[in-house]
């Protein structure tokens, strides 16, 4: 059995190619992000900058939630549909 790739197969693989690439940029900054976080309680006015630092390196990393998930939904399911093509032609061909 010989696998035949159709120019939609095609499209499809270059969009999952596409979304996983993001999504493991993604992954890749959030990590980086997620590796300068502290736990710490800062009590005097002396270390807020600190405390500022911190609530903005949590903004950045709250903010990537979405996008991650969006891209890992769309890596997952554009995987799945590929999957689906060829086995569907795999079928096909035994017929």
């Amino acid at each position: 059995m010989q696998w035949t790739w159709t120019p939609l197969m095609i499209g499809l693989a270059i969009v999952w190619g596409v979304f996983t690439v993001g999504l493991i940029l993604l992954l890749i900054y959030r990590s980086t992000l997620t590796m300068h976080e502290d736990e710490a309680l800062y009590l005097d006015e002396a270390s807020a900058h600190l405390q500022k630092e911190q609530t903005e390196l949590i903004t950045k990393v709250n903010r990537l939630t979405i996008p991650v998930w969006v891209f890992g939904a769309g890596s997952g399911v554009l995987l799945l549909v590929l999957a689906g093509m060829f086995i569907y032609q795999g079928l096909n061909a035994v017929q």
